[in-house]
């Protein structure tokens, strides 16, 4: 999901971005400068590494499908 966000910059910033990057690519080129400041990269990192180990990410699948029939086999 995106938001609509209206900034205020300086006209030589302004005139630079519009340069630089171009029309139409500025929230995208602000948005990768602005990204790794407000998020939690190592939550990101950390899940990098689980999803790089085959064992735990099969057994998580395994637990998962477990899950799932247990759901199916449920009385309502």
């Amino acid at each position: 999901m995106q938001k609509r966000m209206t900034i205020t910059l300086d006209e030589a910033v302004y005139d630079g971005l519009m340069r630089v990057v171009g029309r139409g690519r500025v929230s995208q080129f602000l948005e990768s400068l602005a990204r790794p400041h407000v998020l939690d990269a190592s939550m990101d990192e950390g899940y990098r590494a689980m999803r790089s180990d085959s064992q735990r990410e099969a057994e998580a699948s395994e637990w998962i499908n477990g899950l799932i029939s247990d759901a199916a086999n449920a009385a309502r």
